[in-house]
């Protein structure tokens, strides 16, 4: 859809479409103005379009050759084991865990890029903590772009093998994920020819995270959930799928889309501390937590995401990394989807919204798994049962089998 301009979030000031991210008036966040009554969409034709992200192509930034790998459109699960164990008659999962580099990031990265090479860049790149490193360095290939990650010091090495095993440059900074993600930023400004995805490629990158709210109320016979609990990091995410049910109804593709949002967030992080504590979103400079995809002590989209939240009615958990491990454990053994740790925060959120009485038993709740459980396997080892050692004689095997009945 061709995009008529950006326009500042804080202060509505325009600007051309462009590879413009921060408002120069205000410094406030840029996003897409589009043309809403030149578009033509119907659920007709998005049925006809194909299993990924770009079967809504009409409500995407993207004029030019799109670089699809297939994201999007991925598990839509009824959820009835787990809703049975939680409470909840109508739990919907979003399993983006079977997405081409196994995380959601492909709907926002197959976006950038896409934009970059219709602003013809000579290069990409992105502030990540693993799985932005994998989907960027996998789109990159299918482009023939060089890809820069930065990334902060620890990151799990089986985060990086995707970005490496895909020819990307991995740059990590001795700091968190905030000094990498200033160091790309300094980077963006002196090579105005490179499309950093999540810094001056961000208002067109954010628009590919729509696309989960575009599929929950495709999915559910073109209606709304009555509540969704979304993983929160900078917060764009979150915002992302609101602004994406907000669209379905303004393009006339749903009646009404009021939807209360829950945000998920380890345990003492900016955006859900302020939620419970009725405060400002404020930064930390330190933490302790395995959840690395989700350590972003400055969320960019920390405040939008927290009104968002307000204004709909709904309400934020931040479990402990112990609570998102066994959610893992809980979703893994019901509906045999093993998440990652952002999806155990996601989880065992939704536990504590169920348990405190923030969702009744009969909603439509959809929940968000954002990543495949593989990526960090090595935070759930020393939780997990050892294998049972038998010697190798068919009565020890009829020992294991009664003591296990």
């Amino acid at each position: 859809m061709s995009v008529m301009g950006l326009v500042c979030r804080n202060c509505g000031a325009d600007y051309p479409p462009e590879p413009l991210y921060t408002c120069f008036e205000c410094f406030g966040p840029l996003e897409p103005r589009y043309e809403w009554d030149d578009i033509e969409i119907s659920r007709e034709t998005i049925a006809r379009g194909p299993p990924s992200i770009w079967r809504y192509r009409q409500l995407l930034p993207v004029d030019g050759e799109v670089v699809d790998l297939g994201a999007g459109f991925t598990r839509f699960i009824h959820a009835k084991r787990l809703g049975n164990a939680l409470g909840l008659r109508q739990l919907y999962l979003i399993d983006d865990s079977t997405n081409p580099t196994y995380s959601f990031k492909d709907r926002v990265v197959s976006v950038a890029v896409s934009k970059a090479l219709e602003f013809g860049m000579t290069a990409v790149g992105c502030a990540s903590t693993g799985n932005l490193a994998g989907s960027l360095a996998a789109h990159a290939a299918v482009a023939n772009l060089p890809a820069y990650v930065f990334i902060p010091k620890g990151l799990e090495k089986g985060k990086l093998t995707q970005a490496l095993v895909h020819g990307a440059h991995i740059i990590e900074v001795d700091g968190t994920y905030d000094d990498a993600n200033r160091l790309a930023t300094e980077c963006a400004e002196e090579r105005d020819d490179w499309g950093f995805v999540n810094i001056n490629l961000r208002p067109y990158y954010a628009e590919g995270s729509k696309t989960l709210a575009y599929e929950a109320a495709e999915r559910l016979g073109w209606t709304v959930p009555d509540q969704v609990v979304v993983p929160v990091a900078s917060g764009a995410l979150l915002c992302a799928i609101h602004r994406g049910f907000a669209e379905l109804e303004q393009v006339g593709l749903v009646e009404e889309a009021s939807v209360k949002f829950n945000a998920a967030q380890p345990e003492g992080f900016p955006v859900a501390r302020a939620i419970k504590e009725h405060t400002k979103v404020e930064p930390i400079r330190s933490w302790s937590t395995l959840v690395h995809s989700l350590t972003i002590g400055n969320p960019a989209d920390g405040t939008f995401a927290k009104k968002v939240v307000e204004q709909s009615g709904g309400y934020a958990e931040d479990p402990s990394d112990l609570e998102a491990i066994e959610a893992i454990k809980l979703l893994a053994s019901t509906e045999g989807v093993f998440t990652e740790l952002a999806g155990g925060i996601t989880i065992a959120a939704l536990k504590r919204l169920v348990d405190g009485g923030r969702i009744d038993e009969d909603e439509v709740v959809v929940a968000y798994l954002t990543g495949n459980g593989l990526k960090t396997p090595e935070a759930l080892v020393p939780h997990l049962s050892e294998p049972i050692r038998i010697d190798g004689r068919i009565e020890e095997v009829e020992e294991v089998i009664s003591c296990c009945a």
